[in-house]
């Protein structure tokens, strides 16, 4: 099994990699499968179903759809144009994209949030449709946002294409065991594996500057969200606080008595920065998800200016030995909270990066999977219940615990040789096993938990 670095992380736009980016990806696959046609088509309609349609509104699914239809992409996503394009559509009642002819499309009755009709391949499922010059259906295609902006046709996730199909990797673990396994028969890091197989399919120049961007984009969603106040989108009113929680910590730091549990509150706030980014609508990078987006540059950050002797130099063996491990929780079990709860969100990305910063401070790959094992089992069954169907309540504060949790487990696997009782696989197949038991209502559909006993209007 092989998952590249930057296929698990992807530079996208809030607040949803599976319910925002993955509809515009699907969007702007459909538009090549309509150009690759020999029909001449009309217009357009969506529907969407399960999860994007219950909390569509709250996570722009319909927006990002009709963005991803006029040709909009995640990667270059930009906030003025977009609105321009949506204001024009909702005008004319028309989509113009190039290679195309003009397209009708009524955002009110061609964007079709279906509750009922339940698709068998995934919780986030939608069908995109062309029509002809009278209406009828031409093309039609289900696609499915299985979790981090990945995105998969009917037919492919039937066929079992969630899978590496690529040129065969150095070293092709798909568990913990066999990484471990691996690593003590070449003596090499996991980090040093994963470079090996990174290396292998998309070259040394690819890794590094990739690898320079992606945390360039997320330190840079941190500084943003330390500067930006005001309240976030949505009709919740919630009020970002990372400005003001980041004034006060450096108005304290000139004092000599603080509490030493001051530093969770370091952590939470770098966390706290970029999930109302991501909510906003901000540009994030998906880790593995934009739930969870805060969790990673949060311990990443807290390494870099807070732990002795941290170096930037260290910040690509942190992504590699954090997306080895991502690339086995999405393997054997979920990175979709509308599949799996938010264990499968929050969980994965405090696993990860209990790795990413175990490694980088000198941990054994034992320690490695042992910081990750830890991290995740402290959050197996917890719920995706947001309120309104909002990106904000508790996903940004869950974060930044998440990233609280990430760096002690980190901290407790150093601290032992890396023996312990539960091995990483099967806490990611429990993980897996509680996922399929957990009622629906508690995977992002807002129907129960918190999203039905918190006031939200």
């Amino acid at each position: 099994m092989f998952l590249s670095v930057f296929d698990m992380f992807k530079v996208g736009i809030g607040p949803s990699s599976s319910h925002t980016m993955g509809p515009m990806v699907a969007a702007g696959r459909f538009l090549d499968m309509m150009r690759a046609s020999p029909f001449r088509f009309a217009g357009l309609r969506a529907s969407l179903h399960g999860s994007l349609a219950f909390t569509g509104v709250g996570h722009a699914t319909d927006r990002a759809t009709i963005l991803g239809l006029a040709g909009f992409t995640p990667q270059d996503y930009v906030q003025d144009k977009a609105e321009a394009a949506l204001k024009q559509i909702g005008k004319t009642r028309m989509i113009e994209v190039e290679g195309l002819p003009p397209l009708r499309f009524d955002p009110g009755s061609d964007m079709i949030f279906d509750y009922v009709t339940k698709l068998a391949g995934h919780a986030n499922g939608m069908m995109l449709m062309a029509t002809d010059a009278q209406g009828d259906v031409t093309l039609r295609e289900t696609f499915y946002s299985i979790g981090g902006g990945f995105v998969m046709t009917e037919a492919e996730l039937a066929a079992g294409r969630n899978t590496d199909e690529g040129a065969p990797v150095p070293y092709p673990f798909k568990s913990a065991a066999e990484m471990l396994e691996m690593a003590r028969a070449s003596g090499k890091s996991i980090a040093q594996m994963k470079r090996a197989n990174e290396v292998s399919r998309n070259g040394e120049i690819h890794l590094r500057d990739g690898a320079k961007r992606l945390w360039q984009v997320m330190n840079d969603c941190i500084d943003r969200g330390l500067t930006t106040d005001g309240t976030l989108p949505g009709g919740l009113a919630v009020k970002r606080r990372a400005k003001g929680i980041y004034d006060a910590l450096q108005a304290e730091r000139g004092q000599n008595q603080r509490a030493p549990h001051t530093i969770n509150d370091w952590m939470s706030v770098y966390a706290m920065a970029v999930n109302e980014e991501n909510a906003a609508g901000g540009q994030v990078v998906t880790a593995p998800t934009n739930g969870a987006a805060g969790v990673m540059p949060a311990t990443l950050r807290y390494y870099l200016d807070h732990v002795p002797g941290a170096s930037e130099t260290h910040v690509e063996d942190f992504l590699l030995t954090a997306a080895a491990i991502g690339g086995l929780v999405k393997f054997n079990a979920s990175i979709s909270g509308a599949e799996a709860g938010c264990q499968a969100e929050v969980g994965s990305a405090a696993a990860m990066s209990a790795a990413g910063l175990c490694a980088v401070m000198g941990g054994t790959p034992e320690q490695i999977e042992n910081a990750a094992e830890i991290a995740l089992e402290h959050h197996l069954g917890m719920t995706c219940d947001p309120v309104k169907g909002l990106v904000q309540v508790p996903c940004i504060e869950r974060n930044g615990l998440g990233a609280i949790k990430a760096v002690s487990a980190a901290s407790l696997a150093l601290r032992g040789d890396g023996t312990h009782l539960v091995p990483l696989d099967a806490c990611i197949e429990t993980m897996r096993q509680t996922g399929a038991d957990m009622s629906e209502k508690y995977k992002e559909t807002s129907l129960g938990g918190l999203a039905v006993n918190v006031p939200n209007c």
